[in-house]
């Protein structure tokens, strides 16, 4: 009997189809990261506001920080930041304490499409160890945040799991429109935007 192959691939709204073992640059659409990102909560939706604090409005936040505290970060850095967990576009977010207990192949799996995210746009294929610590402790700070002020900790308990942020919150312009969750039309045009805004610096 012939083996039958097995192979995974989302259709996207775009019309492309994504493999999602083995992705290839050539199907991966902005608009449909967008359109994902901007329909998956952070914190399996367990947040206060009108909207779950979505994936997209996490990136553009993340951005954010990152941008205040590395401002030498040059557009292709910041772009790979913004993208850092553009994988969850296909795998959802999946919260850190679940991801610990899966393990297995989920890691390979993310590391293929972050890959493939990062070749579609001109980007290096990983990030360099700077950056990537210079985008996690973005990322971790972004998650203290986002904690004490959508996900009900109390300062003390975020510093256990997150570490005491090294930005307060006023440093960083329009934080508290940054903070507040979008609507997830609104999610989708502004990650679109400061995509955008760093490809058009790239290019110019």
């Amino acid at each position: 009997m012939a083996r039958t192959e097995v192979r995974a691939w989302q259709r996207m709204l775009s019309g492309r189809r994504l493999d999602l073992l083995d992705p290839s640059p050539l199907d991966v659409e902005l608009s449909d990261i967008a359109h994902g990102l901007a329909r998956v909560a952070r914190w399996n939706g367990q947040t206060v506001g009108d909207y779950p604090f979505s994936v997209a409005q996490h990136s553009v936040l993340v951005l954010e920080l990152f941008r205040t505290a590395n401002p030498e970060a040059t557009p292709q850095q910041q772009l790979q930041c913004l993208l850092h967990d553009a994988p969850e576009y296909v795998m959802g977010d999946i919260i850190s304490p679940f991801k610990a207990a899966m393990g297995g192949n989920y890691k390979a799996v993310e590391d293929r499409l972050m890959s493939a995210i990062f070749l579609r746009f001109s980007l290096p294929a990983t990030m360099n160890a700077t950056l990537k610590k210079q985008v996690k402790k973005a990322d971790v700070e972004a998650a203290y945040f986002e904690a004490t002020y959508l996900a009900g900790f109390d300062s003390a308990e975020a510093e256990k799991l997150f570490g005491s942020p090294t930005l307060a919150a006023f440093e960083v312009d329009d934080f508290e429109r940054l903070i507040r969750p979008w609507p997830t039309q609104q999610a989708h045009k502004q990650l679109m935007q400061a995509f955008e805004t760093i490809s058009a610096q790239i290019s110019g």
